[in-house]
């Protein structure tokens, strides 16, 4: 290569780099101006890098945790018909496994187990609750899946609660498996992935049968009590819920079949794009288990003198450890001894529908159960 040929390479060379630093600089003084011309966006943190930092900053700042704090309550999507887990009484009273789980975020996150709203929801209207931002958590018997996950805007919790679809009939109609429901109409709340399951389980054994649609319980189930259908489909613990409150109204005596069609994972559900509040709803919601297995309940949690330093960090009292969750230094203390544990809250709901804990996929890991939570370190 001659020495001109050379020095022309060097010249070009030089060009591309200027060219390339000028866009550069254009690029990060455009991101600079918008940062300094939008409200909220500079949090003083000093951070040069601009672009995604900042997005990733503000999407993990906790919009929804704040507007909490500073609305001083929980709005919490519920149900109203289902025994068990979610009701109204007369009163306007809500009660119910997954009303207490409102009520441990509420006592967890502002230290006040009564400072919920319920927004009692179908089925069918729930997700778009919770899209819009008329709820900030969704506790309401819904089923963790893929698509609901990838699908609805939604983000899925720790699993409160394991369960699994079944089939009851009136116990005088002799059926015992799905077999013997060839031809039959079949009650089954819309909007739910019950009704999916229906249709590709029996599809799928050459099983004929007639769906009969419901939007919600309240209307489904005095139709099954009328007759307007031979069997019901739903999660076994709403089946299970259902044949006490027909029973013990002096219905007609029912039968649970033993199969279970699905998986039925259900648990707390919030809104994706902010890790914050999800963290604080999740990590509230666990301290419920891990009371549990640390044997504290809502009688001795307070009163904690012991000197396990696990227990210690859990219960507030270890003052060099802070988790970064947001949470109060005692939110575990304040839900359990306003709320209870998950025992607690296990049997003081769902036993009396007739579902025992030990022995279920409900029961804590110690004692074979799913019941399982991260270290609190």
């Amino acid at each position: 290569m001659t020495l001109s040929k050379l020095l022309r390479l060097l010249a070009l060379l030089l060009a591309i780099t200027l060219v390339a630093s000028a866009c550069g600089s254009d690029s990060d003084e455009e991101s600079t101006t918008d940062e300094s011309t939008e409200e909220g966006t500079d949090d003083g943190s000093g951070d040069e890098e601009g672009g995604a930092g900042d997005e990733v900053e503000l999407t993990q700042g906790g919009s929804t945790l704040d507007a909490v704090r500073e609305r001083g309550s929980v709005v919490c999507g519920a149900n109203e018909s289902l025994p068990g887990f979610g009701i109204v009484d007369s009163a306007g009273e809500y009660s119910g496994f997954d009303i207490d789980f409102c009520r441990v975020v509420a006592a967890g996150v502002l230290g006040d187990a009564n400072a919920v709203e319920y927004r009692p929801l179908s089925a069918e209207a729930r997700f778009t609750a919770l899209q819009s931002g008329e709820i900030d958590v969704l506790i309401r018997n819904t089923t963790w899946t893929a698509t609901r996950d990838g699908g609805e805007g939604a983000t899925f919790l720790f699993t409160t609660f394991y369960d699994g679809q079944g089939m009851m009939v009136p116990a005088s109609s002799g059926f015992t498996t799905f077999e013997d429901l060839a031809d039959a109409s079949i009650c089954v709340q819309s909007g739910t992935t019950t009704e999916l399951n229906l249709t590709s389980v029996f599809n799928a054994r050459g099983i004929p049968f007639t769906p009969v649609v419901f939007a919600e319980n309240t209307e489904l189930q005095p139709a099954y009590v009328e007759g307007q259908c031979e069997a019901w489909t739903s999660d076994a613990s709403q089946l299970a819920a259902f044949k006490s409150s027909i029973e013990g109204e002096g219905g007609e005596e029912q039968f649970i079949m033993a199969e279970v069609m699905s998986k039925e994972p259900l648990g707390p559900v919030v809104a994706d794009g902010d890790s914050a509040w999800a963290q604080a709803v999740e990590w509230s919601v666990m301290a419920t288990v891990q009371a549990w297995e640390f044997g504290l309940d809502s009688s001795n949690i307070a009163s904690y003198s012991g000197d396990n330093p696990e227990i210690q960090r859990f219960v507030g009292q270890s003052t060099d450890f802070d988790a970064g969750l947001g949470l109060p230094s005692d939110f575990a203390v304040q839900i359990v001894s306003q709320v209870g544990n998950y025992k607690e809250i296990y049997d003081r709901n769902i036993v009396p529908i007739g579902l025992t804990l030990e022995g279920s996929p409900n029961d804590i890991w110690t004692n074979g159960g799913l019941m399982y939570v991260p270290p609190y370190r």
